[in-house]
């Protein structure tokens, strides 16, 4: 029986989980492959990943003035920018604290529509969902928090972070490393980190305790979480990724689960 099956027994109606090799094979799968679920902040990867190819294109820059005062693309990017969790209130000084921002993602979609005159829903769409053949995944909304996919089509996005075709390495290691280094901040749901490491819309594992991912994870893993009980990691060490996405909100249960099952989808994959 497969590892995966534990998602039978967590507190939501529907999950499936999929685990992606570094060839960017599926080598594990259980649960129903396309059902479409709300992907909550998972969708800032989708973000993310439209963005380094954006910056790729040169439609934007990390140093374009955006947000607030002072404040960059690489800030909002990097989560740095100052912003309240989903609120224009500003609650620190550019680049001082990590504070983890739907809104700053909001305001990015904002500067690379008065760029480019596209929207970054358009821009996903063109640049990353139509290549990958993601033919199940939109952006309906927020680009912060208003994604929509499967598991099938999220595999696929799964391969693209193990192995880049349509950025260059480059770009997807400069953008899954530490930016603005030695920040404090509260990871949602599993409180105040110091450092709370992220990249360019990645967050990273680095040395954060508690934290979704397992144990044996390296601080390298990079990937997200959603509050709808969503999440998407990459280890690049080990060269392997889990996609597992549920219908039931982010809590407790979580906290409890995550971690556990994370863990032995690392070890069973290594074994």
């Amino acid at each position: 029986m497969s590892i995966l099956s534990q998602i039978d027994q967590w507190p939501s109606e529907n999950a499936v989980s999929v685990v992606v090799d570094s060839r960017g094979d599926v080598v594990d799968q259980h649960g129903d492959m396309n059902r479409v679920y709300s992907l909550a902040s998972v969708t800032k990867l989708l973000s993310a990943y439209t963005s380094l190819v954006a910056l790729e294109e040169e439609a934007i820059t990390l140093q374009d003035a955006a947000g607030p005062e002072g404040s960059t693309v690489h800030h909002l990017l990097a989560h740095t920018a100052g912003y309240d969790f989903d609120s224009e209130t500003i609650r620190f000084a550019v680049g001082t604290k990590r504070g983890y921002s739907n809104t700053g993602f909001e305001k990015l979609a904002e500067h690379l529509e008065q760029q480019t005159g596209i929207s970054m829903a358009e821009y996903a769409h063109e640049a990353v969902f139509a290549p990958l053949g993601m033919t199940q995944t939109e952006i309906a909304g927020s680009c912060a928090k208003d994604g929509r996919s499967t598991a099938n089509d999220l595999a696929k996005f799964a391969a693209e972070l193990l192995n880049p075709t349509i950025v260059a390495k480059q770009t997807l290691d400069d953008a899954t490393r530490v930016h603005f280094e030695n920040l404090a901040g509260i990871l949602p749901g599993y409180g105040r980190q110091n450092p709370n490491d992220w990249g360019l819309g990645f967050e990273i594992r680095s040395t954060k305790n508690p934290h979704w991912t397992g144990a044996s994870h390296p601080e390298s893993t990079f990937g997200h979480f959603g509050q709808s009980g969503t999440f998407l990691w990459v280890d690049p060490e080990h060269r392997l990724a889990c996609v597992t996405l549920t219908d039931k909100n982010f809590g407790q249960w979580a906290v409890d689960a995550w971690a556990p099952f994370n863990e032995q989808v690392l070890t069973s994959q290594l074994a």
